[in-house]
C-alpha cells in the first residue's frame, strides 16, 4: 500500500468543513477518482500482452471507493491493528484480480511485471500537483449547487 499525504492545504479544509459532510466526502471523492484514473490507465496500458496472461487483464486496474470482501477485511484489519487509518474519504486504485495481483508481485512460476507501481511513478507529480487546483475549483461547484438549492 502506498500511502500520500499532501501537506498546506489547510485553507481547502476549511472551505471542505463549511460544505454538509455527505457534499464534502463527494468533493473529495470526485476529485480522487479523477486525478487517480490516469494511473490506472496507464497500469492497464502496460498489462503484458502474452498469450498466457488473462486478456482481461488490459482492463482490471480501476479506480473506486469500494474494495472486494477480501480486501475489505485485510483493511479492517489493518485499521484495527493500527497499521493503517480510517478516513473521512477513501478512494483506491489497484487490481482485485488475482491474476493481475500475480503480474505486478509475481510467483513462484515468475517474476514480477509491474504495471501499478511503474503507472504511479509515471503520475504521481502531476497528480499530486492538481489536487490542490481541483479540490477548490469542485468546491466552489459544490457550495454554488448547495447555495442554489437553499435559495429554491
Amino acid at each position: 500500500m502506498i500511502r500520500v499525504r499532501v501537506e498546506g492545504l489547510a485553507a481547502v479544509d476549511d472551505a471542505l468543513g463549511q460544505l454538509p459532510k455527505r457534499l464534502a466526502k463527494a468533493t473529495l471523492v470526485r476529485v480522487a477518482k479523477r486525478r487517480l484514473q490516469p494511473v490506472a490507465d496507464k497500469a492497464n496500458a502496460l498489462a503484458p500482452d502474452d498469450p498466457e496472461t488473462p486478456a482481461g487483464l488490459h482492463t482490471s486496474f480501476v479506480v473506486s471507493t469500494q474494495l472486494n470482501k477480501r480486501q475489505r477485511a485485510l483493511r479492517r484489519k489493518a485499521v484495527r491493528a493500527g497499521e493503517a487509518d480510517k478516513h473521512f474519504a477513501e478512494v483506491f486504485a489497484g487490481t482485485a484480480d488475482p491474476a493481475g495481483l500475480q503480474q505486478e508481485f509475481g510467483n513462484v512460476n515468475h517474476g514480477p511485471q509491474p504495471m501499478l507501481r511503474p503507472a504511479w511513478d509515471e503520475n504521481q507529480g502531476e497528480m499530486l500537483d492538481g489536487i490542490g487546483k481541483d479540490l477548490w475549483t469542485e468546491i466552489e461547484k459544490s457550495a454554488k449547487r448547495q447555495a442554489a438549492k437553499g435559495t429554491k
